[in-house]
């Protein structure tokens, strides 16, 4: 059995549309995908673990890692750096691991332009009034922080062509469900599994 390279997946969603929520249940459902840990310079929040959630680093170190060509990909976003180790990712794609990116819109677009078989994902709320909804309700951004993310949202929206599937996280459980189908349909992919299964189907077949 021939183990194929693993498939790189990015999620993309709106501030507040539920992504974290989604991709924490995604890898307790699939705890062979790999979550790429990506380094950002802003401060962590409250919970946060350094290494598990980001590689929290100054903008000094951040910048000088992209001088370096460090890089898969990485943004500006709300005046805070996030990027992807290029070299890991590279890694565990050779080890047939499959990848899990969770980065925004902008990332997503640097990352198809190096590897364009990467399967898009864009988590979209069930409407704007119900994601300004969820953002007040966390209660850690000002009014003028919540307005900015919502015409970001409208904006990010009109990008859905861009990805491969939408996911409405409108109910929660509904919305796992369809993200754990994507991976594992991604899986069942002919040419996966022929590359996966090529000895048992030369030995079953007269060629393949």
């Amino acid at each position: 059995m021939t183990q194929p390279r693993g498939t790189i997946f990015i999620v993309v969603a709106p501030s507040g549309a539920g992504k974290t929520s989604l991709v924490a249940a995604l890898l307790d459902a699939e705890p062979t995908v790999c979550l790429s840990v990506s380094y950002t310079t802003r401060p962590p929040r409250e919970g946060e673990v350094d290494g598990k959630h980001y590689h929290f680093v100054s903008r000094e170190v951040f910048e000088a890692m992209i001088r370096q060509g460090d890089f898969l990909e990485y943004a500006e976003v709300y005046g805070n750096y996030y990027g992807t180790s290029q070299a890991w990712i590279r890694a565990q794609q050779a080890e047939g691991r499959d990848v899990l990116l969770e980065i925004d819109w902008q990332g997503a677009r640097q990352v198809r332009q190096v590897f364009p078989d990467a399967v898009g994902i864009f988590i979209v709320p069930p409407s704007i009034e119900e994601l300004e909804r969820r953002l007040r309700g966390r209660a850690t951004d000002t009014p003028e922080v919540i307005a900015r993310r919502l015409a970001s949202a409208r904006q990010e929206i009109d990008m859905i062509p861009e990805y491969d599937y939408m996911v409405v996280n409108d109910q929660f459980e509904h919305a796992r469900l369809d993200l754990i189908s994507i991976v594992r349909a991604r899986r069942l992919h002919t040419e996966a599994q022929r590359q996966r299964y090529a000895d048992r189907l030369a030995y079953m077949g007269t060629r393949h």
